[in-house]
């Protein structure tokens, strides 16, 4: 072109590359560090070595996406596609799968769908649960909360927690927050020692699921008998109950986008319930299938899946009209789950047909049928996007 100038082509190749790392994280440097996650040191029959998770202090002041008035992400502006954390990034794509009526976590390979391990956790393994750095996967089961390291997947000793049900963290990382059963209670303690700092009584039995608002001062916590409780985190109390309805058996919570309401799940009346965040008022009620259980948003924050169990049904929720926008019919009941990174699959314990499906999240169609070992339970994606895990099976932020 008259008068431009050809520019070399390892100026281009070098502004390419440049490029490339600023914008999309590549690595032109292949990893070589430890042992990854298929190292045969989980190999059934031996000790592994213990292994002490860490916890890297977030930056000061934390940033946050704030809320959106526009329907975009909001709190979920980092867990899109590919949004993958530093720690996370060299990780290959796994799926953990705690067997509730055994005593092992399988782990299946996500890109190829075939199991390629059982590892020895103890007694009734419940739910998979990733670190707030993304470097430790908690196994929530009887006997305590057990640590696997998510980059060699060597085993750690079991640290002693009466009965957990959950495992969260604050938005900051410096505390974990242990849900526990009878009597309804929130333990705070150190995220890297497990070591008890604080209890706070809650106004209720068997609490089921929780999540926190969108600044992580309090924490929503939807117990036994339709109640929804929330916890001052900083002034370690529970400071307000919402009713939702007495029949409701509470299961899953979410916070919107916005960060203006919680979505919960209801198993009883078979729905979703939309919640004000300030007072816990129930907006509406979202009616999707009987057994209504796990909230999980796509990777664009536009829809909520549900996994209706009793149903055998996973329906989606238009997160910005709420609405219910579509339905998938399966051959088994959906319990638990998690969305791949790239959005594109839904992954779903069966408990009841002792099952694990890969669901296609662009057809709803069943991709891969694994058989896992007896009542599997609180699957873990892992990796997913996101700067950090404020626990359950997968809630990032």
């Amino acid at each position: 072109m008259k008068g431009c100038r050809a520019v070399p082509r390892v100026v281009v190749a070098a502004t390419w590359a440049v490029g490339c790392a600023v914008l999309c994280g590549c690595q032109s440097v292949p990893f070589r560090g430890r042992p990854g996650p298929d190292s045969p040191v989980l190999a059934l029959g031996g000790p592994a070595p213990y292994v002490r998770p860490t916890v890297t202090p977030p930056p000061s002041p934390l940033s946050r996406p704030a809320p959106s008035p526009d329907r975009r992400p909001g709190v979920y502006a980092a867990t899109r596609a590919g949004m993958l954390g530093p720690a996370a990034r060299r990780l290959p794509p796994r799926v953990y799968v705690p067997v509730s009526g055994g005593t092992a976590v399988e782990v299946v390979d996500a890109r190829t769908y075939r199991p390629i391990r059982r590892i020895p956790v103890g007694r009734v393994p419940r739910q998979v649960i990733p670190s707030w750095d993304l470097r430790t996967l908690w196994v929530a089961e009887a006997a305590g909360l057990v640590p696997i390291d998510a980059r060699t997947g060597a085993l750690g000793r079991t640290v002693p927690v009466p009965d957990p049900v959950d495992l969260y963290f604050t938005l900051d990382g410096r505390s974990s927050l242990v849900l526990g059963a009878r009597p309804g209670r929130l333990q705070i303690r150190d995220p890297r020692t497990l070591r008890l700092r604080s209890t706070v009584r809650l106004p209720c039995p068997d609490p089921a699921a929780a999540d926190l608002s969108a600044d992580g001062s309090t924490m929503a916590v939807a117990c036994a008998g339709g109640r929804l409780v929330r916890v001052d985190l900083e002034r370690r109390s529970a400071t307000a109950t919402g009713r939702l309805a007495s029949d409701a058996r509470l299961q899953d919570v979410r916070l919107s986008p916005d960060g203006t309401a919680f979505f919960v799940a209801d198993a009883g009346r078979g729905g979703v319930w939309v919640v004000d965040a300030a007072g816990l008022r129930p907006a509406e009620f979202i009616p999707t299938g009987r057994g209504a259980h796990g909230l999980y948003p796509s990777r664009d924050a536009a829809t909520l899946y549900v996994t209706d169990g009793a149903a055998r049904t996973v329906s989606l929720i238009s997160v910005a009209d709420h609405r219910l926008v579509n339905r998938w019919r399966l051959p088994v009941a959906p319990d638990m789950g998690g969305v791949s990174a790239d959005g594109r699959v839904l992954w779903l314990s069966a408990r009841q047909a002792d099952t694990v499906v890969a669901v296609s999240t662009r057809t709803g169609r069943i991709i891969r049928r694994l058989p896992a070992g007896p009542a599997p339970h609180g699957l873990c994606v892992f990796p997913q996007p996101g700067r950090f895990s404020l626990g359950h099976t997968g809630n990032y932020r």
